[in-house]
């Protein structure tokens, strides 16, 4: 049967490659497509539509930031931290937001820096190709190193580089996803630059640590955070974070796919039944749209039958208990679609983040790739965020919008808002009634802190995560998702996209493939070859208000079906074969 589908599929093609035939060119969705209700409320196509250039943003942010030559009040963003913390090296700081009274060379011994902030930085550069370990004569990626708190006996990384500096803000030393969140970020870093020194012994120490508090959790992540020294569960004044269960899941399965030993699987299994056995929606802050990603990825890779649904629902639909209302902003303030975007649904009618929306992105995106029923419902989602993302930043925010608008240029163009509310959450800016009201945090967390501490350098780290992987066509409202781009530790794989159309007709998309060389287009939704023994510019039909999930494989590669999946030359284009 191997052998017959492999010839048919050879011989169809070099009559293709002949003739330039389409394989088929009916895109309409075989996959039945499985709706989230939250996403269902969301616009189609929401309006005003205007996706901006994320990669050029995150090229550019870097290129400011990362520069010790700027000039202007509160620039450079960056500093020496000589402190030499658990490794013996000076570090580059940056600051959290624009003036933080909190950090910069003379406060808190210069030790006060977040690695929310720097390895955002390093990673949203290095998915739009900047080459972090060698920028101009400085390795930033090294510098990460310092995060990993061997000082103090926990050996993981934290959001600080040690307990004093973390009490000055950023978990306050004692916040589970401030303990856990560094570590997925650690992890990707060390993807996307695996012969760094020391990292790989690094990963190796996370990965037992997250192996052994989940063997001392039993099942039940219900605390306020884990001491990983003691290895003891601890409960203090912040509420239980169940989800934690899904960061753990996720570093030890990447640990599993990058090294092979067999106990990270186990342990990543473990984690993630204690998950999906809450009764509650556990969600909290970051880490709950990464159970929904490893459930999808485990079903997929290793046959669990884990509920993905339930998982994107608790990422999104605001029944958070713990983080009341927690998950993704529906709706239009005043005639402006600011769905998507990620933070409180309740507080002052809705109070969204930009850091929060763009690492939204990193799993959900992925997750299509190993599960194509959540195509359309991704889809949209993704291009509502998109849209909305733009508001954060005060060039694409009309001024009555914005709380301090006539300090927008220290932002140089590449920081934004921290937050975007319904209505503003300070009493001294009420007269700011334009919703959406684009505003930050910043001046609650210190006092002296400036206004212009409302611009946000940790959430404005994160562009890259868009950047990475959202690319416009030329249909307006059809985006090109990478799916690759966050879909750390792998396995081997074709380039892969996923296209939503939001109209209520057909479209054509144009693609640009790689020049001299033939390719074939997989849809995984359809099942269909779409294309074959193309190159250079082609384009592909995607009927109304369906998806297709295109993978861009070798003309005439050997095709079969094994084991439910799809291969093309042995390499899996497909996880659930029709």
């Amino acid at each position: 049967m191997k052998f017959k589908l492999s010839c048919t599929l050879i011989a169809f093609t070099a009559v293709a490659l002949l003739s330039g035939a389409t394989a088929s060119a009916d895109t309409t969705s075989t996959t039945p497509q499985t709706h989230i209700k939250r996403i269902d409320q969301m616009a189609d196509i929401p309006q005003p539509l205007n996706v901006i250039d994320f990669r050029d943003l995150a090229v550019r942010f870097d290129k400011t930031v990362y520069d010790f030559k700027q000039t202007g009040p509160y620039w450079p963003l960056l500093w020496w931290d000589n402190g030499n913390d658990n490794f013996k090296q000076p570090v580059v700081g940056i600051y959290t937001a624009l003036g933080d009274v909190r950090q910069g060379p003379t406060a808190n011994d210069g030790k006060f820096h977040e690695a929310v902030t720097a390895m955002g930085g390093v990673i949203g550069a290095s998915l739009v190709g900047i080459d972090k370990s060698n920028q101009d004569g400085l390795n930033y990626v090294g510098m990460l190193k310092n995060y990993f708190n061997r000082d103090t006996g926990w050996n993981i990384m934290q959001n600080n580089t040690n307990p004093k500096s973390a009490l000055a803000g950023g978990g306050y030393g004692r916040d589970w996803w401030y303990d856990v969140y560094p570590n997925l970020m650690f992890f990707a870093v060390y993807d996307l630059y695996p012969n760094e020194p020391d990292f790989e012994s690094i990963a190796r120490a996370i990965a037992d640590k997250f192996y052994e508090s989940d063997k001392v959790l039993k099942g039940n992540y219900n605390h306020s955070f884990f001491d990983y020294k003691t290895m003891l569960p601890m409960t203090n004044q912040v509420c239980a974070q169940p989800d934690v269960a899904a960061g753990h899941s996720w570093v030890m399965y990447s640990a599993f796919k990058k090294f092979g030993d067999v106990k990270y699987l186990e342990g990543a299994k473990s984690a993630m039944t204690a998950l999906e056995s809450n009764t509650i929606n556990p969600s909290y802050e970051l880490l709950m749209p990464f159970g929904a990603y490893m459930a999808a990825r485990l079903n997929a890779e290793q046959g669990t039958t884990f509920d993905v649904a339930k998982m994107i629902d608790w990422s999104l639909d605001g029944t958070a208990v713990c983080r009341e209302g927690w998950g993704s902003i529906v709706g239009r303030w005043n005639g402006v679609d600011v769905s998507g975007i990620i933070g409180s649904t309740v507080d002052h009618g809705g109070y969204g983040f930009l850091m929060n929306t763009y690492d939204m992105a990193w799993p959900l995106v992925p997750l299509v790739r190993y599960d194509q029923s959540y195509a359309n419902a991704i889809g949209k989602w993704a291009l509502n965020a998109a849209n909305a993302a733009r508001l954060f930043y005060p060039q694409y925010s009309a001024k009555e919008n914005q709380t301090i608008k006539d300090q927008t240029a220290v932002t140089k163009g590449v920081i934004a808002y921290e937050g975007l509310a319904k209505v503003t959450t300070y009493d001294q800016y009420k007269s700011v009634t334009t919703s959406p009201v684009a505003q930050g945090d910043g001046p609650r967390w210190k006092e002296g802190n400036p206004d212009v501490s409302q611009f946000s350098v940790y959430g404005s780290a994160h562009v890259g995560l868009f950047g990475g992987m959202i690319e416009t066509t030329n249909v307006a409202g059809i985006l090109k998702l990478n799916l690759l781009a966050t879909d750390f530790f792998h396995d081997k794989a074709f380039p892969t996209f996923l296209l939503h159309n939001p109209h209520s007709s057909q479209k054509r998309v144009e693609l640009k493939l790689e020049a001299g060389k033939l390719h074939d287009i997989y849809d995984t939704v359809s099942g269909q070859f779409l294309r074959t023994g193309v190159t250079g510019k082609t384009s592909i039909a995607i009927a109304a208000n369906s998806s297709v999930v295109i993978v861009i494989a070798p003309a005439g590669g050997v095709y079969k079906v094994q084991g439910g999946k799809v291969l093309i030359n042995e390499t899996v284009v497909n996880y659930h074969a029709k």
